[in-house]
């Protein structure tokens, strides 16, 4: 039987803010989504004036993230360049820029989705709230 690494609900905590630390830094308005290994929300939060469609798609980046073990915007990259039949992959809505796996000890844990700003911003943001993880 194999043992993996799993996000806790402190570290959930610790990245959604450090990721609205950096977002409020910035002045940026978005919605921040964390959620485990299955794409399953652990946690969101929706900055003040963040646009309401942002909490649909900020989750969607980080469930898309995390089930494919890579950066969502891998899967934007190939229909850009014309692989228009991933539009149909099941269960994965979220592919734009903006969803960031976190890895563990070389293991997928989840991944953190944001939406609001530019999507190489959200990436951004992701990115400061799993630093939080290392600190």
């Amino acid at each position: 039987m194999y043992t993996k690494p799993v996000l806790s609900i402190t570290d959930v905590k610790s990245i959604l803010d450090a990721a609205q630390a950096f977002a409020v830094k910035q002045g940026w308005a978005v919605t921040i989504s964390v959620v485990d290994d299955g794409g399953h929300l652990l946690g969101l939060i929706r900055l003040d004036d963040a646009a309401p469609i942002s909490a649909q798609i900020s989750p969607a980046k980080a469930r898309t993230a995390a089930l494919g073990r890579r950066e969502s915007k891998v899967y934007e990259d190939t229909i850009n360049q014309g692989r228009y039949s991933f539009l149909s992959a099941p269960g994965l809505e979220g592919m734009l820029e903006g969803g960031v796996p976190i890895v563990v000890d070389s293991t997928v844990v989840g991944a953190v989705g944001v939406s609001g700003v530019k999507s190489s911003e959200d990436v951004e943001i992701a990115r400061a709230g799993i630093a939080a993880l290392t600190r």
